[in-house]
């Protein structure tokens, strides 16, 4: 699919949606535009469509031969959760990327005219930085904690508010270890023993595989064990000067010692010896405890803007664990045994991004 765009700009742009053998020229744009994120990458595509079967248009803007931005987008199509265009799901940042406004013009353009074409209720772009659409319905539900990391270790002990570093502390004195797994199945059982006492449905084990296939070293399980038992696990993303721990949880076990606490400690630690310089602690819901455990750490909270342009629908959509609605359903999932909610989760998870 290829658009031409006449804009003000020196030559014209032109619109087109990314193919297999163009990925790595998406990636080379990804990695300099300071726009970008670890969640723009050409990869997604392969990720959204095996593991969930959802149709993705990652498109781009190009001019006199060179990518000048990039708009990965997917669309869920649920008769429970709606229908929807967004970029991107099951990301927490996305939207356009760009080197100009007169390439984000035309790819903004071009995901409108889609977003019509498809008659979905809406388009959604999950913005790092500011809204680009003060006329879009605006989402305050999330904020990202986001915080440089000084080149040594011991700074960044220093830097954690004496409460929270008393609890790293107390996993160190408990013999916790930490060391990188290169498989998924410890680190999916633990994650999914987590999410199902929060009473939330689980990824397929599948999903965290293709997530470490498609993304190589740039994807990494980092596990806490007490002696032999893996009581902690967090499957991690690195871009660029970015450490980025995305999917996390711990055990009974954990609780007792610390070991979420010493994880994240974890994560910093062997990020910083390795040269990397921006945490990104990921986004929470305000006013949850996960949004209070990042404050805890020092992180200041950080606005996301995510937007949505109407389409067919009437109303922002409330897809979330906070609606009223969903409380029966989180309070009835956290009675069902792990196996069968391992087995259910997947198929449900699948259309809320």
């Amino acid at each position: 699919m290829i658009f031409e765009c006449h804009l003000a700009a020196p030559s014209a742009i032109t619109v087109a949606t990314l193919e297999p053998a163009g990925a790595a020229r998406w990636d080379a744009f990804v990695q300099r535009c300071p726009d970008a994120t670890f969640f723009h990458r050409a990869g997604w595509q392969t990720v959204i469509e095996r593991a969930f079967g959802h149709r993705t248009w990652f498109l781009y803007a190009e001019a006199d031969g060179e990518i000048r931005a990039v708009l990965p987008l997917a669309q869920i199509n649920s008769m429970l959760f709606g229908n929807s265009l967004c970029a991107l799901p099951f990301c927490v940042y996305g939207g356009v990327a760009a080197q100009d406004e007169a390439a984000a013009a035309a790819l903004d353009q071009a995901a409108r005219a889609l977003a019509a074409s498809l008659r979905v209720d809406y388009l959604e772009y999950r913005h790092l930085g500011p809204a680009r659409h003060p006329d879009w319905l605006q989402s305050d539900l999330y904020v990202t904690f986001r915080k440089r990391l000084h080149a040594q270790p011991e700074h960044n002990m220093l830097d954690i508010p004496r409460k929270q570093r008393a609890m790293v502390r107390k996993g160190i004195a408990a013999g916790l270890h930490s060391a990188v797994d290169y498989d998924v199945h410890h680190f999916f059982d633990v994650y999914a023993g987590s999410v199902h006492r929060l009473g939330t449905p689980v990824f397929a084990k599948r999903y965290f595989a293709l997530l470490r296939q498609v993304f190589g070293r740039d994807c990494e399980i980092i596990s806490v064990y007490r002696r032999a038992e893996t009581i902690s696990s967090v499957l991690v993303f690195y871009f660029r000067d970015e450490v980025l721990p995305y999917y996390g949880g711990g055990t009974a076990t954990a609780r007792s010692v610390a070991g979420n606490d010493f994880m994240y400690w974890e994560v910093m630690r062997r990020a910083c010896l390795r040269g990397y310089t921006l945490f990104d602690f990921g986004r929470s819901k305000v006013g949850t405890g996960a949004y209070d455990f990042k404050r805890n750490w020092g992180f200041a909270a950080q606005p996301l803007h995510y937007e949505y342009q109407l389409v067919r629908a009437s109303a922002l959509p409330q897809n979330n664990p906070l609606n009223p609605k969903y409380q029966r359903f989180i309070r009835a999932w956290r009675r069902l045994p792990l196996a069968l909610a391992n087995g259910i989760g997947p198929h449900i998870v699948r259309y809320l991004g």
